[in-house]
C-alpha cells in the first residue's frame, strides 16, 4: 500500500489571519448595509491586526456605540464564504503530491466554517479523504484519537503509512505519534501557534520552514 500524507488546514495549508480578516470584512459590509457605518468593519480589522483577538466586536460596539447584537455579528462572521489564497509552498507541494499519493486533511472547527475554508480554497477534489472533527463532536477536536482513527478507516491503511503535516504542536502531533504516524510541523513566522511552549511528547519528528522542503525520502517516502 501506498503512504498516505495527512494535512491540518487551518495556517498549515493557507494563512489563518487571511479567514479572520475575512470574516471582519463581511461583518462590516453587514453593519454598513444594516446601520450605514462604514466605520465597523476598518475598526475591528485594526484591532485584529494590532494584536487584539478577545471580544473584537464588543469592544467596537461599545467604540461606535453599535446596538447590533454581538451574536448576530458572529453568526455574519462563521457564516460567511471566505475567498482564500494557499501558501505558495502549500500549492507547490500539493500539486507534487496529488495523484502521486493518497492525500488526507483532518481539520478542527465548527464544522461549516472548515466546509467553506475547503470550498474558497478549492480543495475538496485535491484530498482522498477529509475529517471535519466536529462532525466527530466537539470532544473529539484535536487531540482526540478519533479524527485520526477515523482518517485511518477511511484511507484504509496500517497506521506507520501515515505521515501528519500540521503547524500546532499543542495538538497535531501527539496523538498522531502514539498512533504510529509519522509528524512533520510546518514552522512559519507568521503562524498563530509558531512559538506555543508544549511538552517534548508533543514535538514533531520533523520541522520544516516550507513545505516544498519536507525530506519525503527521510520519512521513507519518495513522491
Amino acid at each position: 500500500m501506498k503512504p498516505c500524507i495527512v494535512f491540518d488546514l487551518d495556517d498549515t495549508l493557507y494563512p489563518e489571519r487571511d479567514y479572520n480578516l475575512s470574516g471582519l470584512r463581511a461583518v462590516g459590509a453587514h453593519i454598513l448595509a444594516t446601520t450605514g457605518d462604514a466605520r465597523f468593519g476598518e475598526r475591528c480589522a485594526a484591532l485584529y491586526q494590532s494584536g487584539v483577538r478577545e471580544a473584537i466586536f464588543d469592544r467596537v460596539r461599545a467604540e461606535l456605540n453599535v446596538a447590533t447584537p454581538a451574536d448576530e455579528l458572529v453568526r455574519v462572521y462563521r457564516d460567511h464564504q471566505p475567498v482564500l489564497e494557499l501558501h505558495p509552498d502549500a500549492k507547490i507541494c500539493l500539486s507534487l503530491l496529488h495523484g502521486r499519493l493518497p492525500l488526507g486533511l483532518i481539520t478542527d472547527g465548527y464544522a461549516g466554517v472548515q466546509r467553506r475554508k475547503v470550498q474558497g480554497l478549492g480543495l475538496a477534489d485535491r484530498f482522498d479523504a477529509i475529517v471535519f472533527s466536529d462532525d466527530l463532536g466537539r470532544a473529539h477536536w484535536k487531540p482526540s484519537p478519533l479524527p485520526y482513527q477515523t482518517l485511518m478507516q477511511q484511507m484504509d491503511n496500517r497506521a506507520d503509512a501515515f505521515v501528519y503535516v500540521g503547524d500546532n504542536p499543542m495538538k497535531d502531533f501527539v496523538t498522531a505519534r502514539r498512533l504510529g504516524w509519522k509528524t512533520v510541523m510546518i514552522s512559519r513566522p507568521s503562524n498563530v501557534h509558531q512559538h506555543a511552549d508544549c511538552p517534548p511528547d508533543h514535538a514533531a519528528d520533523l520541522e520544516v520552514t516550507s513545505l516544498v522542503d519536507v525530506p519525503w525520502p527521510e520519512l521513507g517516502l519518495t513522491p
